[in-house]
């Protein structure tokens, strides 16, 4: 049963689902917490989702995002968006052979993005703005390969490689305390990445992978923490250990 503190009837708005999942009509923000203060990720068209039960809190119910198992807060106000699924979201199997075949798309998704003007946006996944781990995701989703939401889970996923075996298409990862930022390796000693106003361009940039750049680019180099290589698609229910909400 669901637990209720909000009229009954922004439920009404949802059509039954056979298959307990629904789809996103509209590009849908979801938030870190119940009271929409911050925003988490965003889905878009398409994207399938579950509504978890029991917990509507205030004007929002946590949700789960079916492709990569991330969770999130819907407001209410956007349940009239969904449209119920006829079928359950099915991960499919892509091999790294597969995955070096769509790096040069990869890679041209990322530059095309920076090309529109466009700002960081913490919990951006959607174009123009988005946030590090966000373009990332998005960048391989448009060429079918799924990657985990955040930079760290995105590290946690990615097979590790050193420095030198760098190919492009890698993924460059930062950190402070912990992983906290993700870069797309474009060979030749250059990345591509969405960083923030505080400590980056508050956009999407090229940057060198080098201690001899600007300001920007030498704080990065210095908080290089790791690199890795995709090496298949994520899925949420093979790797359940990455369900986790943003902390």
């Amino acid at each position: 049963m669901l637990v209720l503190s909000c009229p009954a009837t922004s439920l009404d708005l949802l059509p039954p689902s056979i298959s307990g999942e629904y789809c996103s009509r509209i590009p849908l923000n979801l938030y870190n917490c119940a009271t929409g203060e911050e925003l988490s990720t965003q889905a878009a068209i398409g994207r399938h989702l579950k509504l978890l039960e029991t917990s509507i809190t205030n004007h929002f119910i946590q949700v789960q995002l079916c492709e990569d198992g991330y969770l999130a807060w819907l407001s209410l106000n956007d349940l009239q968006t969904l449209e119920s699924s006829p079928k359950t979201y099915q991960h499919k199997k892509i091999s790294r052979r597969k995955i070096e075949s769509k790096i040069f798309d990869i890679i041209n998704f990322t530059k095309a993005a920076m090309q529109q003007p466009n700002y960081y946006l913490w919990g951006g996944t959607i174009a123009p703005n988005y946030d590090c781990s966000g373009l990332i995701q998005a960048a391989f989703c448009a060429s079918g390969i799924w990657l985990p939401r955040d930079s760290y889970q995105q590290e946690a996923f990615v097979k590790k490689i050193s420095y030198d075996k760098l190919l492009p298409g890698d993924l460059i990862f930062f950190a402070n305390n912990r992983v906290d930022h993700v870069a797309l390796y474009l060979g030749n000693g250059y990345y591509i990445h969405s960083s923030g106003q505080d400590v980056g361009r508050n956009k999407i940039a090229i940057d060198p992978l080098s201690d001899q750049g600007d300001k920007i680019s030498t704080y990065y180099y210095e908080k290089i923490y790791s690199f890795g290589r995709v090496m298949e698609s994520y899925c949420p229910e093979m790797n359940s250990d990455y369900y986790r909400e943003r902390s």
